[in-house]
């Protein structure tokens, strides 16, 4: 098996870990501070995951400026992704907001031609229209919406929400490919970590100048907190080594495909550990997203 694959794999496995870990301080927690727990406690492990690495590799790396233009476009991206995520949200439209959200990887795919030049293939893009639309199932599912009525409400602003939120997210992952491409390492975790430590250090930097001007005491509050707040961090930040290194051995939006097998493992935990029951339309979303990922895998 290819290392991209077992990376994605490790990777979807441990964000589901963190959302379930996020849940638990969303209690105590500002909705932007329980998502600032990720940067800020997960760049300290990043920068001694980076300097580990580089005691052990002596790659010469390119620091170019378009390493850094890459790096700022990606961290900034992924930000303001989860800022009109959140506006989509406060519309009362989760399930319309979430379900467009999840089209990241459709958009990947695009984006990848348009910024990086790099081809997707036909059978790669099937797999990703497959599941895209086991997630719309998915999403029809689990709320009081229908798929109709997902599927037709694209103009509306919770939809629209979501379609930016994907997009950014798209940028933000062909970003982090260039980036990381662009530092022209001979191997993939060196020019991956650095990439990573770079963005999280930028998102870090945003998120804590928005706390302090737009939600005083949040910061306090993390703090406080900061147990579980760890916690979140540590499992955001191996997440987060999963993607990067994934991307910069493959395709971003492969990567972003296969790594929809984390609505596979929610699913698995929902059946297993919390015994909840299931629909038919969860188990045809499911049994489609799993139908893509593995025409994406014997293609």
């Amino acid at each position: 098996m290819e290392a991209w694959i077992l990376f994605t794999i490790a990777a979807a496995f441990l964000q589901n870990l963190r959302n379930g870990l996020q849940k638990s301080i969303n209690s105590v927690l500002s909705t932007t501070g329980a998502a600032y727990t990720r940067f800020a406690f997960g760049l300290p492990l990043a920068i001694i995951y980076w300097l580990v690495l580089r005691s052990l590799i002596s790659d010469e790396l390119n620091w170019s400026w378009l390493f850094w233009t890459y790096a700022f476009v990606g961290g900034v991206a992924q930000v303001l992704a989860m800022v009109t995520l959140l506006l989509a949200f406060a519309l009362r439209g989760f399930a319309v907001g979430t379900a467009y959200a999840k089209t990241e990887t459709l958009q990947t795919a695009i984006f990848t031609v348009i910024i990086l030049g790099e081809a997707v293939s036909g059978a790669a893009l099937i797999a990703i229209v497959v599941s895209l639309i086991g997630v719309f199932v998915l999403s029809s599912a689990k709320s009081s919406t229908g798929l109709r009525s997902i599927l037709f409400s694209w103009t509306e602003k919770s939809a629209l929400y979501g379609l930016a939120s994907a997009a950014l997210l798209a940028v933000s992952a062909v970003s982090y490919r260039g980036g990381a491409l662009s530092l022209e390492g001979e191997g993939a975790l060196l020019p991956a970590a650095s990439t990573l430590v770079v963005a999280l250090t930028i998102q870090t930097t945003i998120m804590t100048v928005y706390l302090l001007l737009k939600e005083k005491g949040e910061l306090t509050n993390v703090w406080q907190n900061r147990g579980k707040a760890s916690l979140v961090g540590v499992a955001s930040m191996l997440g987060s080594v999963g993607w990067f290194t994934a991307m910069t051995l493959q395709n971003a939006a492969y990567v972003r495909a296969l790594g929809q097998i984390e609505l596979i493992f929610t699913f698995l935990t929902s059946v297993l550990i919390f015994r909840e029951r299931i629909t038919k339309a969860e188990l045809g979303g499911t049994l489609l997203i799993i139908g893509g990922v593995l025409i994406l895998l014997l293609a």
